[in-house]
């Protein structure tokens, strides 16, 4: 599903060079639930960035179900990002003045799915996220926990390649967590791919596979037990 080839990417800052990514490659397979993890400033951050289609590198190739996304322009990342990642971002991302259901359908709402098809999708996968009771609740009327599940269910909305979750336990407490870490132990088992980037060891661990970074570079890849 992903193919990272010696991936670098370059910052200038002041008269010199921030080498923010440096030489990294690895592959991840369909269906396969792996976590990237490393300490604040390791450049998993530059990382995600790149595999979200949210930035291009330096050089290095990055190829995304066989399609060679490293040299796309802006308008071709955007198409990928909308076609084929779905996001899941620590702060949630909620539109306060939509529910729940409105949240999860704007994505198909964006693409131009009628309004009834999207909004009776919106409703399976909020069911399937464990909140087919809460389909006209707004965020504000939704704890942590069950925000979060909103955002997941609205990162599959458009059935994309790759869930690619930066950080998505970090704003939430330990009842929370385990929950939201058990809606994606539950998505891995359906077979989607999933990317979890954290630094948290322990967050890390409950993934299949852990790639480590640290100063811009690949230090480890192991399976867990």
């Amino acid at each position: 599903m992903i193919i990272a080839e010696n991936l670098a990417r370059a910052y200038p800052m002041e008269g010199r060079v921030l080498h923010a990514l440096s030489g990294v490659s690895f592959r991840i397979r369909r269906g396969e639930y792996a976590a990237i993890t490393g300490p604040s400033g390791s450049g998993k951050s530059t990382l995600m960035h790149l595999l979200g289609c949210l930035d291009s590198p330096t050089s290095g190739r990055y190829l995304l179900g066989g399609e060679d996304v490293s040299a796309l322009d802006a308008k071709a990342l955007a198409r990928v990002r909308g076609e084929r990642i779905g996001f899941v971002f620590q702060g949630f991302q909620l539109i306060p003045r939509l529910t729940a259901q409105e949240n999860v359908a704007l994505p198909l709402a964006l693409c131009g799915t009628p309004q009834g098809q999207r909004m009776t999708h919106a409703a399976q996968l909020l069911d399937r996220v464990g909140l087919g009771d809460r389909l006209t609740h707004r965020p504000d009327q939704l704890s942590g926990g069950q925000q979060q599940r909103v955002a997941i269910a609205r990162a599959l909305s458009r059935d994309p390649a790759v869930l690619l979750a930066d950080e998505p336990t970090g704003s939430l407490d330990p009842a929370a967590t385990g929950d939201v870490l058990r809606l994606l132990d539950e998505l891995h088992a359906a077979g989607h791919t999933i990317l979890l980037i954290t630094h948290d060891p322990r967050v890390a661990a409950r993934a299949r596979r852990q790639l480590t970074i640290a100063h811009g570079r690949l230090i480890g890849d192991s399976a867990s037990s």
